[in-house]
C-alpha cells in the first residue's frame, strides 16, 4: 500500500513539474513574443506572435480545466468544449496564417 502512495506522490511531484516547466518557457516565449510586437507591424510577425500570445493563454486555460480551477462550458462540438477547441486552434490558425503571408512575400 506504502508504495502505491509513493508512486502518486512521485507522479504528482513529476506533474507540478511539468506544469512549472511549461509555465516558465511558455512565459518567456509570450514576453519575448510581446516584445516582438513592440517592434515590429509587420503583418506575418504579428500573426506569429499572436499564435504564441493565444497559444500561452491556451495552456494557461488547460492547467487551469486540469486544476479544477474553471470548467470548459457546456457548449460543445463534436463532444469537445468549445473552450478547449478554441484555445487547441487558434494558435494554430494565426501560425499559418503567418507562414501564408511570408510565403506571399517572399514570392513577390
Amino acid at each position: 500500500m506504502q508504495t502505491v502512495q509513493a508512486v502518486q506522490f512521485m507522479e504528482q511531484n513529476a506533474l507540478i513539474i511539468f506544469y512549472i516547466v511549461k509555465l516558465v518557457l511558455g512565459g518567456l516565449l509570450a514576453f519575448l513574443a510581446i516584445m516582438l510586437w513592440s517592434k515590429t507591424r509587420d503583418p506575418a510577425w504579428m500573426a506569429l506572435v499572436a499564435g504564441a500570445i493565444t497559444g500561452y493563454t491556451g495552456l494557461i486555460f488547460n492547467m487551469m480545466l486540469d486544476l479544477g480551477i474553471v470548467t470548459a462550458g457546456k457548449i460543445e462540438f463534436y463532444g469537445i468544449p468549445l473552450s478547449v477547441l478554441i484555445f487547441t486552434v487558434v494558435p494554430s490558425l494565426f501560425f499559418i496564417f503567418a507562414f501564408i503571408l511570408m510565403l506571399i512575400r517572399s514570392r513577390n
